[in-house]
């Protein structure tokens, strides 16, 4: 277990999808607010990407661009978006110039982990030779299935398109040092402490046996784990508790007893006193309701 594959992986919903265009100029495609996580990878050629309310942003090949929270935006063969159509109404230009890789994620918003909730509204990760070589393996990849037929494809696709999220997101926080998660990923206590959370969460945890279990005091690690997550750790257990349990309801039919185990609580009664404090409403009434409305979740 790690902290940025549970962190996405608790927001997931659905299937990711994805689609490679070539494009011929003129082009301008307006992409709409969207429930969940966009990307675009240059291919070949350069364009611009241009966002609702922030300043245009020069593309070259091989470049990527994560749109973290589903912003509007634009991306155009010029840094003005006059013109843009809907990218759903793309037409593809075989004799093209300029090709690109598109797609999305649909991710739950309600749950959003704090680490997710604090990325930038753009990320842009210039190409780079040497730089993020598994992100570039993962790009190659998918654009080679993408434009193909080839049997397996589905699962392929869906593999690497996960993939390409935690690699992105992963090439962002390795250039990050300043404050905030990617500083709490990159200080090896805290993000020790965040590992054992994550990998045990049915251990009676108290702050003193964390504190211990990563060689720092008990006031020390309130301190820097507070700073850094914007939570205290028993705090920030407490939620994510909640938040597994809450996509264990959504995705899984394990019986509550199971459940409340596998969150740290020893007795269903507690468990659900708790999570109805959280979310106000019982676990079985969110079971039920989450899989009437989002089917496609149940594994």
């Amino acid at each position: 277990m790690d902290v940025l594959s549970d962190a996405i992986a608790v927001m997931r919903t659905g299937e990711p999808s994805s689609n490679r265009l070539r494009l011929g100029s003129p082009w301008c495609y307006r992409f709409a607010p969207y429930d969940g996580a966009g990307f675009h990878v240059l291919l070949r050629g350069t364009g611009w990407l241009i966002p609702e309310h922030a300043e245009p942003t020069p593309l070259g090949t091989g470049d990527v661009v994560l749109v973290p929270h589903g912003v509007a935006h634009t991306l155009s063969d010029s840094p003005r978006a006059h013109d843009a159509v809907p990218f759903e109404a793309a037409v593809a230009d075989p004799e093209g110039q300029v090709e690109a890789l598109c797609g999305k994620y649909r991710l739950d918003r309600s749950r959003r982990h704090p680490l997710v909730a604090g990325l930038p509204e753009i990320i842009h990760l210039p190409a780079q030779v040497g730089r993020h070589p598994e992100l570039r393996a993962a790009i190659d990849l998918l654009g080679g299935e993408v434009s193909g037929d080839r049997p397996g494809r589905g699962a392929v696709l869906s593999g690497l398109l996960d993939l390409l999220l935690v690699y992105i997101v992963r090439a962002w926080f390795d250039g990050q040092s300043g404050t905030g998660w990617p500083r709490a990923l990159h200080d090896p206590q805290i993000a020790a402490a965040l590992e054992r959370l994550h990998t045990d969460l049915a251990r009676p945890w108290r702050i003193e046996d964390l504190a211990a279990s990563v060689g720092l005091s008990r006031a020390t690690l309130a301190r820097r784990f507070t700073t850094l997550t914007g939570q205290p750790p028993m705090a920030y257990l407490a939620w994510w508790r909640m938040t597994t349990a809450a996509r264990l309801l959504r995705e899984t039919d394990l019986p509550l007893p199971g459940i409340s185990r596998q969150v740290g609580y020893r007795s269903p009664y507690a468990f659900s006193h708790a999570f109805k404090r959280h979310f106000g409403l019982a676990p079985g009434r969110y079971r039920s309701e989450r899989q009437a409305d989002h089917p496609d979740l149940r594994t």
